[in-house]
């Protein structure tokens, strides 16, 4: 099958005219989703250009809801493309026979899972629906429902339109994916206030404390479940699912076209997932890296320590480094510890912490207690001193644990509108617990059902644990062996916040340029990315052999690039 060439059209001119009225273009975070998920494609900056490009689909992310606009998505899907907009293309609703209907903020959809098993209506943060007039004036296929503020709340008409237009198609979610992704990722605006505590008690974000938690996009009554120990936590990692709908909705428009569209696997051949375990130094006690260094060898794991000042002994960051765990950055912003939320001091603590350590690289940042203020200063500074991924994005009390951001994947988070939501050069790696059977804090029955999701999506099982802790409580090292024990039962490789960095940012520089006819897979920047996978689409066979594999709801052909001995003596 031909590959098929797909253009993301963002009209520049569009976007900068509404951020120069402050409002945020979060479209452009579709570009983000289908790089992690390795998909190729092309920027189309202005909408006349989308004749001259003629992609085979046309994703319209961001683009003018006006008279212009609307004749080339028409011209384009009339002479046989396929166009995938998400919430947008208004100018087009009465030509197609439907009516806009007013935005819904808040709300849940019913789709069809693309990996099979839970059927769970996905929360949302935008959706703007269309309703069909009483005369249609264009066959349409409605796929789901989409419900306001409850996953049982009133239908307001269909997730997914699909219209025949001329030899193509249009195809219009009601829901605003990208930017529903982007409000789960990082928070429903910035962080200028307390958030919203639980009525159950189990999570005062009210303190008094500036966090990341504090502009959660989650539902304290809607969102969570517990566990048979009567643990609450958050249990979807809906903005991971809903990257899934939009990879997967493509995919299959695609082979529909009797086309392929390849993509890469995120982790190398034979891991399905992979486990992170980060420890915060805290009170900085060099009998606790002690202890922790002798469980982390035990366990047979590498982790990442995130120190904060004055930190351990230098004979402690000499014995981190020689049993291979990874160096990090703890950035101390409380004000009850003589933190402090800036700049300058984010730069001088940063400048202590090289010195302190013999100014090995420092590749990763977590905030103390998850400090955060405002949307992207963070990761500005990150930039600033190299730092290449962060992890702040976490649960800060006991009962907001597990999918809190929705999301186990790494990725690039996008900047306010200004600094021209661009994507800042740093991946977070959000964490999903803390010190799990500490007396104050949630128990360990979440361990398996937080592997289990996260196997589901194929993300990060990421656990925090203090080397404090692990020293003190016998009964928190006794959970560190216990998500050792159950993330190895199901494939998981441990995995340091670095080396996921390095693997993340070079398998995005993996580029996908064709596919031969025996289905040779040609890639270009994969040297030296040992055992990275290729899935090829295909029509859906006869009869599934062993050499289909689904992903995203679509049978694959799998080619591994580079392959090592390590990867052959798995499968041996």
């Amino acid at each position: 099958m031909r590959m098929a060439r797909i253009g993301v059209l963002l009209d520049q001119a569009a976007a900068e005219r509404r951020r120069r009225y402050g409002i945020n273009v979060f479209e452009t975070f579709v570009g983000e989703v289908l790089a992690h998920a390795g998909i190729p494609f092309e920027w189309i900056r202005r909408t006349e250009l989308v004749e001259e490009s003629k992609p085979d689909v046309l994703v319209v992310a961001f683009a003018e809801e006006d008279a212009a606009t609307a004749e080339t998505i028409w011209n384009y899907a009339e002479r046989g493309g396929v166009a995938i907009s998400y919430a947008g293309l208004g100018a087009l609703a009465s030509k197609l026979g439907c009516y806009e209907q007013w935005e819904i903020p808040i709300g849940y959809a019913d789709v069809t899972p693309t990996t099979g098993g839970d059927r769970r209506p996905l929360r949302f943060l935008s959706a703007v629906p269309w309703v069909e007039a009483e005369q249609a004036t264009h066959p349409v296929a409605g796929v789901g429902t989409i419900r306001k503020e409850r996953p049982d709340g009133e239908a307001a008409g269909p997730a997914l339109q699909r219209f025949a237009v001329g030899d193509g198609a249009i195809d219009r979610w009601s829901v605003n994916i990208p930017k529903t992704v982007v409000l789960l990722q990082q928070g429903i605006g910035p962080v200028f206030c307390d958030g919203v505590p639980a009525k159950d008690g189990s999570g005062a974000v009210d303190e008094g404390i500036l966090k990341a938690d504090d502009r959660c996009g989650m539902d304290w009554e809607l969102d969570r479940e517990r566990t048979e120990t009567g643990a609450p936590y958050f249990a979807h990692p809906y903005a991971d699912l809903w990257k899934e709908q939009l990879v997967s909705h493509l995919l299959k428009r695609v082979t529909a076209m009797g086309l392929t569209l390849p993509f890469l696997g995120f982790w190398p051949d034979g891991v399905p997932a992979v486990a992170m375990i980060s420890h915060d130094s805290d009170l900085n006690i060099d009998e606790s890296a002690e202890t922790t260094l002798a469980v982390l060898k035990e366990c047979g794991i590498r982790s990442t320590w995130c120190m904060i000042e004055p930190g351990y002994s230098p004979c402690i960051y000499e014995q981190v480094k020689r049993d291979g765990h990874e160096l990090a950055f703890h950035y101390n912003a409380l004000d009850a510890q003589n933190g402090r939320w800036g700049e300058d001091e984010f730069d001088r603590q940063f400048k202590w912490l090289k010195e302190a350590t013999g100014d090995v690289p420092i590749v990763s940042n977590k905030n103390h207690y998850t400090r955060m203020e405002g949307w992207g200063e963070l990761f500005a500074w990150c930039e600033k001193h190299g730092i290449q991924a962060e992890q702040t994005r976490g649960p800060s009390k006991r009962g907001n644990i597990g999918f809190l951001f929705g999301t186990c994947h790494p990725f690039f988070p996008i900047s306010w509108f200004d600094d021209g939501n661009r994507s800042y050069d740093v991946i977070e790696i959000s964490f999903l617990t803390q010190d799990l059977d500490h007396s104050l804090l949630a128990d360990s029955s979440v361990v398996v059902p937080f592997l289990e999701q996260v196997a589901r999506v194929r993300g990060v099982a990421h656990f925090l644990f203090h080397q404090v802790h692990i020293h003190q409580q016998p009964a928190v090292t006794a959970a560190l062996r216990k998500v050792a024990a159950e993330a190895r039962k199901r494939g998981f490789e441990f995995w340091t916040s670095e080396r996921i960095n390095r693997w993340e940012r070079a398998r995005r520089n993996v580029e996908i340029v064709g596919v031969e006819a025996d289905g040779t897979v040609q890639a270009r920047g994969a040297d030296g990315l040992n055992d990275a996978v290729v899935y090829v689409p295909i029509a859906e066979p006869a009869d599934v052999d062993a050499g289909v594999e689904w992903r995203y709801g679509v049978p694959c052909r799998k080619t591994v690039l580079n392959r090592s001995n390590q990867a052959i003596a798995k499968e041996g």
